[in-house]
């Protein structure tokens, strides 16, 4: 299989994450890329990632119409959308999954099952 058939397109802007995510991609054999405008997200998810992980509250890009966008079309429906955010937050949570994410986790609760979702996702 080649890499980039392993590759994960990752939507974040805190370093925490960042490097949680990376190192957790790694381990399970998988390619982080970082992406950080709408515009990047929807060119590299042409590419076919396994997974598009979304901080819901990202700042760089706006979460919910680039799920929509990605849900919409034929070439990147298939990808599976993850997307996090504060436990706090439902009514953000609600609106994900109207737009079509396939998961929304609470931050905690995907920072400690990152692992097996990437592990499940890696094939």
């Amino acid at each position: 299989m080649q890499k980039q058939d392993k590759k994960v397109l990752v939507v974040v802007n805190d370093l925490l994450f960042t490097v949680k995510i990376s190192d957790a991609a790694k381990r399970a054999g998988l390619t982080p890329e970082f992406v950080q405008s709408e515009a990047d997200v929807l060119d590299r998810a042409k590419q076919n990632p396994r997974l598009i992980i979304f901080d819901l509250n990202a700042n760089t890009v706006e979460p919910l119409k680039l799920i929509s966008a990605l849900k919409s079309s034929a070439e990147t429906r298939g990808i599976s959308l993850i997307g996090y955010l504060s436990h706090i937050q439902g009514e953000l949570k609600q609106q994900a999954h109207d737009a079509g994410a396939d998961m929304v986790m609470a931050r905690s609760a995907f920072s400690q099952n990152l692992q097996q979702i990437l592990k499940r996702h890696a094939g």
